[in-house]
């Protein structure tokens, strides 16, 4: 039951800096699809985004959350 609720502690702590994250880009007013790398294709009544850049930051973000939640998972 210990590691349980350590699991939980610790994915709270990640939900309550991914809002965090979350409210501060709303705030800078930085959505995908407007950042450097992200592709924006607009017609007459069309517009495609592919946020490759983005993309990019959530996997980078991701992996160093991930890494940092294994490493404490195995102490």
């Amino acid at each position: 039951m210990f590691s349980f609720a350590r699991l939980l502690v610790i994915m709270g702590i990640i939900l309550i800096i991914a809002g965090g994250l979350i409210y501060l880009v709303a705030r800078l007013g930085s959505l995908p699809g407007r950042l450097p790398g992200d592709i924006r294709i607009e017609r007459n009544n069309l517009t495609c985004v592919f946020a490759l850049g983005a993309s990019i930051l959530l996997s980078i973000i991701l992996t160093v959350i991930l890494n940092i939640i294994i490493r404490i998972l195995n102490k």
